[in-house]
C-alpha cells in the first residue's frame, strides 16, 4: 500500500538539507501495510477514475485524503447547513459553514504545517525521466516494479481517445506527448500490442501523424538520447556560446532561468553527442516509431520537421537559416582539431554551471526537465560520480501518487504557495483565534522554508541575483532550493 511521508529522509546519507526536511513529500510503497478499508476504497478510487477518464482528467489526491483523514479524524459537532431554495442565508449559517469548511481543511495539513497535494499535468515529464534511467541502467534500481505499475497506470489513463497523448492530461493528442509516451511505456515493459490494444492506436496515432521524424525538438533531442533518434536529425545546441561575452544579447545567461537551466545541461549531452546503449528494444523502437527503414530517414530534413499538432508558431527564416549555418559549417569544426580543443573547455565550464545548481539546490534543481538533465550529464562525465548518486533519491521528490496513478511533478510541490494562500483564507474569515494550531503551524512551516543565505560565490559569475529572505516566489522555491525564481 502507498503511503505518504512527510518530512523524513533525515537517515538517507546521500540527502542533504537545510532545514530538517520540512515540506518534503514522499510516496513510498509498504507491502507490510494491513489496512483492508484503506485498499478498498483506493481501489474503488481507481476504478472510477479509470471509468471516467476521458470525461474528468484531473484525479482528487484520493489516496492522501484517505490517509489523511486516518491520520487525523476530523472532530465536528456542528450541523450541516442546508438552505431551502427561497431560504435567507444568514450569517449564522455561513459562520457554521466556514467552521465545518475550515475544520475540515484543517485536517488535511500534515504535521509539518504544510498542506500536499498534487503539482502534475505535463505528460511530457516522466518520459525525460525513464529515458534517463534506462540509459544510465538505473531504471530498475530506482523504480520498484510497483513505481512502474502506478506509472504504467497513469500514462494508460491519460491516453486520449483517438489513441495519443497530450502536451497535458487535458490537451489533444501531440507528437511530442504521442511518441515519448508510446516510449515511455515500451521502456517499462509493455509490448507492442499491450493494454488491450491502448499501444497499437498510440503506434498509429504517431505513423498516421509522420512519425517520430515530426516531434519537437526536446522530443527528438530525448531520442537521440536513448538511440531512436540519430544527432544528426537535432538542430544545434552549441556550448560554446556559453562563452561568449555576457554584454551580448545572446548570452545564455541572460535567459529567462527556467530556459538557460535546461538548454545548460542540453548542451552538455549534445556537445558530447551522446547515445545510451542500443538493446533489442532500441532496435524494436527504431522499427515501430517511423514510417520508413531506419537507416532510410532523412535526417537532415528532420530537424525542421514538426507536427501540426505541435506547432504552436512557425520558425522564421532567419531561424533555419542559423540553425543550418550552425550544423552544416560550425559543428564539424568542433567535432574535430583544432576546435575541439574549444568545445571541450565549453563543456568544462558548462559542468561547473551544472554541478553549482545541483549543490545551491540540495540536487531538487529549478525544476523536473533540468533535474533529470543535470543527472544524466553527472552520469555522463563520470558514471560512478557523487553528484550522480546525490541526485538519486531526489527523485522520488518529485513522484506524487493519485488514484489515476504515479506522475512526474512539475516541481517537487507547491507547498509553500499553497500555504501562503491557506494563511490568507484563514485570517479572512476571522476565526483565526478558533484555528489558532492550525496556524502556528503554517506560521512555523513558512518560517522554516525562508532561504536564510545567498547562493555563494560572485552572484554575476552564476547569473543569479540574491535570494537570502525570500519566502516564497514562482510556486515554492524554499530554502533547500535556495534561489529566486527569476534569476
Amino acid at each position: 500500500m502507498w503511503r505518504l511521508k512527510i518530512a523524513e529522509g533525515g537517515a538517507d546519507p546521500w540527502l542533504r538539507t537545510k532545514n530538517a526536511h520540512v515540506g518534503r513529500q514522499v510516496w513510498e510503497f509498504d507491502a507490510a501495510a494491513d489496512d483492508p478499508d484503506a485498499l478498498a476504497a483506493v481501489d474503488a478510487a481507481r476504478r472510477e477514475f479509470a471509468a471516467r477518464r476521458h470525461q474528468l482528467k484531473h484525479s482528487a489526491d484520493l489516496p492522501m485524503r484517505i490517509q489523511l483523514a486516518k491520520e487525523n479524524p476530523l472532530k465536528l459537532d456542528l450541523p450541516a447547513i442546508k438552505l431551502g431554495e427561497n431560504e435567507d442565508v444568514t450569517e449564522e449559517a455561513v459562520s457554521t459553514t466556514l467552521r465545518r469548511a475550515l475544520s475540515t481543511f484543517s485536517t488535511l495539513q500534515a504535521h509539518d504545517g504544510h498542506w500536499p497535494g498534487d503539482y502534475g499535468g505535463p505528460m511530457f515529464l516522466m518520459p525525460g525521466l525513464l529515458i534517463m534511467l534506462h540509459v544510465t541502467g538505473a531504471l530498475n534500481t530506482v523504480l520498484s516494479s510497483e513505481h512502474q505499475k502506478e506509472i504504467r497506470r497513469y500514462l494508460y489513463n491519460h491516453q486520449n481517445e483517438d489513441g495519443g497523448w497530450g502536451l497535458h492530461i487535458e490537451g489533444p493528442s501531440t507528437m511530442f506527448g504521442s511518441a515519448l509516451t508510446y516510449v515511455s511505456l515500451r521502456l517499462l515493459g509493455e509490448g507492442p500490442d499491450s493494454g488491450d490494444g491502448a499501444m497499437e492506436k498510440g503506434r498509429n496515432w504517431i505513423l498516421d501523424h509522420g512519425g517520430a521524424t515530426y516531434i519537437t525538438s526536446w522530443g527528438k533531442f530525448w531520442l537521440a538520447v536513448l538511440g531512436v533518434f540519430d544527432w544528426s536529425g537535432n538542430n544545434p545546441l552549441p556550448p560554446e556560446t556559453w562563452m561568449l561575452p555576457y554584454c551580448l544579447p545572446v548570452h545564455p545567461g541572460r535567459m529567462w532561468c527556467h530556459c538557460r537551466m535546461v538548454y545548460l545541461p542540453m548542451c552538455y549531452v549534445y556537445g558530447k553527442r551522446f547515445v545510451g546503449r542500443i538493446t533489442p528494444i532500441i532496435l524494436e523502437l527504431r522499427n515501430e516509431l517511423f514510417k520508413v527503414p531506419y537507416s532510410e530517414v532523412d535526417w537532415d530534413s528532420a530537424r525542421n520537421l514538426c507536427a501540426k499538432e505541435d506547432l504552436y508558431y512557425p520558425h522564421p527564416l532567419i531561424q533555419d537559416i542559423l540553425w543550418a549555418t550552425l550544423h552544416k559549417f560550425v559543428e564539424p569544426v568542433m567535432m574535430h582539431w583544432p576546435g575541439n580543443k574549444l568545445r571541450e573547455k565549453s563543456l568544462n565550464h558548462v559542468m561547473q554551471h551544472v554541478h553549482y545548481e545541483d549543490e545551491n539546490t540540495r540536487y531538487i534543481c529549478i525544476g523536473p526537465v533540468n533535474k533529470v538533465l543535470n543527472m544524466l550529464a553527472c552520469w555522463i562525465e563520470d558514471p560512478n560520480s557523487e553528484a550522480f548518486k546525490l541526485h538519486i533519491p531526489r527523485i522520488y521528490d518529485y513522484l506524487w501518487v493519485a488514484e489515476d496513478g504515479m506522475k512526474m511533478q512539475g516541481y517537487n510541490g507547491s507547498q509553500l504557495w499553497d500555504t501562503a494562500f491557506a494563511v490568507q483564507a484563514i485570517a479572512a474569515t476571522d476565526l483565526i483565534e478558533e484555528f489558532a494550531p492550525t496556524l502556528k503551524l503554517a506560521h512555523d512551516f513558512i518560517k522554516n522554508s525562508q532561504v536564510v543565505d545567498d547562493c555563494p560565490g560572485d552572484l554575476s559569475y552564476w547569473y543569479r541575483h540574491i535570494s537570502k529572505g525570500l519566502i516564497i516566489a514562482i510556486k515554492d522555491f524554499s530554502r533547500n532550493c535556495g534561489r529566486i525564481g527569476g534569476s
